[in-house]
């Protein structure tokens, strides 16, 4: 499996702690999660700047080069334990197009048996765009679909069509891939963002947010939020997101919350 690490804040803020510094950082999660990492950022341009390793995040010395080096308003960080795929370039995480930048942790379920039913549910457009061969790249790509059709992908899309995508890729994805009775059904925790709004979804995987204290409200203005697969450290107060549950930011950092059922049916 994978480790997600997402950050969207009202000002920079340098990641060094989260990826490198804490009792549980992103750096010791490798240990076990050991098949390269990514860290994507963004600046004052809308387009992620983008590093990945192939090696353990905890023996490369160049990703704790790159977490000292990044201070954003928006950042993703992945570590990679390859379940399809080989560890090669082309199958790292953050996937990136346009001013989107996506990660997942999980794997779909008999992703060879699945896989041209998958790529037909991408649009054409994005089809073409296909380079490595995970199960990963395909799910960023039908989430561009679905979100395509929701004319999300340029401007700013509202935090609702960005995750009613997420959800829908998810429930397509699901149907597509399900075996009955299956011991382990595919896994989709999702994690995007445009540098403005973002959005993490959690299905069958470990999911936790933080903004600092309690859980806010829903439509409540935080300084910033946190996504990460487990919880960092014991100092910062950190809440599990439920499972088949999408929290978000949108870009004037206002939390939102919904259930997966529900972005499905509106």
């Amino acid at each position: 499996m994978c480790r997600l690490y997402g950050l969207r804040s009202k000002a920079p803020l340098p990641v060094h702690r989260h990826l490198v510094g804490e009792d549980n950082s992103l750096r010791v999660q490798s240990h076990e999660h050991k098949d390269g990492w990514g860290i994507a950022h963004y600046s004052k341009k809308r387009v992620p700047l983008i590093q990945h390793g192939l090696q353990p995040a905890h023996l490369d010395p160049a990703f704790e080069s790159a977490s000292q080096a990044v201070s954003s308003r928006a950042v993703v960080a992945h570590l990679r334990l390859a379940s399809v795929g080989s560890v090669a370039p082309l199958n790292a995480h953050p996937f990136t197009y346009g001013a989107w930048t996506f990660a997942h942790n999980g794997t779909l379920l008999d992703f060879a048996k699945h896989r041209s039913a998958i790529e037909e549910g991408i649009s054409p457009q994005f089809r073409k765009l296909l380079k490595g061969d995970t199960d990963s790249e395909r799910c960023f790509y039908f989430f561009l679909s679905r979100l395509s059709d929701l004319d999300g992908i340029h401007g700013r899309p509202e935090a609702s069509k960005v995750a009613r995508a997420l959800a829908q890729t998810t429930g397509a994805l699901s149907r597509l891939t399900h075996v009955a009775g299956a011991e382990k059904p595919s896994s989709m925790n999702f994690l995007v963002t445009n540098g403005e709004v973002m959005v993490a979804s959690r299905s069958r995987k470990s999911l936790f947010y933080s903004v600092g204290g309690p859980p806010p409200a829903v439509g409540k203005s935080v300084d910033r939020l946190i996504i990460a697969s487990e919880a960092l450290s014991k100092a910062e107060p950190w809440h599990e997101v439920p499972e088949s549950t999408a929290v978000a930011v949108d870009g004037d950092l206002v939390f939102h919350r919904w259930t997966l059922a529900e972005l499905q049916q509106a």
